[in-house]
């Protein structure tokens, strides 16, 4: 094996070093999640359950533990980090609760009974992304197990430390060894052999929108089973008769959270023309009150990116564009990046139409609701999404017709783990989370028992 140094991306200083695995350790490790995959499938749903909320108690123990190693790790505030390690918690309970409520269906036929069984696929390969190490990694592995997959993980290279501490907590917790192994490793070795290796039934990536084209096509010689979670040009559309004040307030948040490392970010602000100039005037105020600082500082709103090569892709976007306004960030030591924003005449700016993955923000005007509609459409994304009016029925109307997975009006909220998330077009494809993940982890099988003599 080799070793990758950890670095804190606000110091810049090595956090501690790991192990990468190999190819070799790969398939062992497949080897030993097939092999516990026959053990696994046959407990039964209410001790299954009974393990899932064990381990979501042992997160919940230690809960400020696995928020400081992500501050330290990812550079994420403690706040959210906190809140991070408490929605792996919560995302353990919710699924501890489907075992026992995953049931099939007796279904009317002539001649006979037609029942149908949910049956687990097998080994779960689950490719995790740098930008939130353990939510995404829960979302994948908590359903995965609750209907009765194994699961091998795999973390961005940059970001692991998590990752390998809540799989020795699920030890701690009682799952049986194999069940659920975290494989730290360069994604071209780790894992394309989820992709490659026939033991893997189900790929669930989220990254890029380029790799996960290639990690499909991969898929496709098996015909095995994917779920893609990609990039995302979120639009934040205000119209003028909505809350401008409040709209304006939660901006900053709703695009500079996490840097700006979220597929999820509305980095396209779209306002109606006549409330335009009201709108950057209280939206220039609320980014420069957005405190970018020290992560492990309890009042840090945002903190670095995660390395020096993001901070370069920023960057790039800025440099040939003009800015309105921006924020402050500390200087010195440290992948900082000041909350940005551009302003865009005609929406054909690179800046307003590529996904950047960093605190910078275009604001574009638009005349009502048919031309906000078609620009915020005019993207290969559509993930998530906002809408500010106060008008019910303009609310219902845009909503319906924006082409995103996961929208708020009046909000900025775009996951909710008790209800499906999930992207339109180049976003993804497949959802996860809500009462139904379970299904997308599992096999459905027909039986017809006949009746008639």
């Amino acid at each position: 094996m080799s070793y990758l140094s950890i670095l804190n991306p606000a110091t810049e200083e090595q956090v501690t070093s790991i192990e990468l695995y190999d190819l070799e350790e790969t398939d062992r490790a497949i080897k030993r999640a097939a092999k516990a995959e026959a053990t696994w499938r046959a407990v039964t749903p209410v001790d299954r359950a009974r393990l899932l909320r064990r381990f979501s108690d042992v997160v919940g123990d230690h809960n400020e533990e696995l928020a400081q190693l992500e501050v330290a790790n990812s550079g994420h505030t403690i706040g959210n980090a906190r809140w991070e390690a408490g929605n792996v918690r919560d995302v353990l309970a919710f699924y501890s609760g489907a075992p026992e409520r995953h049931s099939g269906k007796q279904i009317p036929v002539a001649g006979g009974v037609d029942l149908t069984f949910y049956e687990p696929l097998g080994v779960v390969g689950i490719i995790v992304p740098w930008n939130f190490p353990m939510p995404i990694a829960g979302w994948g592995f908590a359903p995965a197990l609750a209907a009765g997959n194994t699961v091998v993980l795999k973390p961005a290279t940059l970001t692991p430390l998590t990752a390998i501490r809540l799989a020795e907590l699920g030890l701690e917790a009682g799952l049986p060894e194999g069940v659920f192994q975290v494989l730290p490793g360069d994604g071209a070795v780790v894992g394309w052999r989820f992709v490659t290796h026939e033991a893997v039934r189900k790929v669930c990536f989220t990254g890029s929108t380029d790799m996960g084209k290639r990690i499909m096509a991969g898929c496709a010689d098996q015909v095995k089973r994917v779920t893609l979670e990609l990039g995302g040009k979120s639009a934040n559309i205000i119209f003028a008769d909505s809350d401008l004040e409040r709209a304006a307030a939660s901006a900053p948040s709703a695009v500079f959270d996490n840097a700006g490392q979220d597929c999820c970010a509305r980095s396209r602000i779209l306002v109606e023309a006549s409330a335009y100039d009201r709108f950057m005037e209280l939206f220039e105020h609320a980014v420069k009150q957005f405190r970018v600082m020290d992560p492990g500082d309890e009042s840090a709103e945002m903190g670095p990116l995660i390395s020096a090569g993001q901070r370069a892709s920023v960057n790039s976007y800025v440099e040939d564009t003009p800015v309105a306004f921006t924020g402050t960030a500390p200087q010195g030591k440290g992948y900082w990046f000041p909350p940005t924003v551009l302003e865009s005449t005609d929406g054909t700016d690179r800046a307003f139409r590529e996904e950047i993955f960093g605190p910078v923000v275009s604001v574009l005007r638009f005349e009502g609701e048919e031309e906000a509609v078609t620009i915020a459409n005019n993207s290969p994304f559509g993930l998530s999404g906002s809408i500010w009016t106060r008008n019910v029925g303009r609310a219902l109307r845009v909503a319906r017709g924006v082409e995103t997975g996961a929208l708020s009006v009046n909000s900025n909220s775009s996951v909710r783990y008790h209800t499906p998330f999930g992207g339109y077009k180049q976003s993804g494809i497949g959802r996860e989370l809500g009462p139904d993940a379970l299904r997308g982890f599992s096999e459905e099988k027909n039986v017809f028992i006949a009746t008639e003599e």
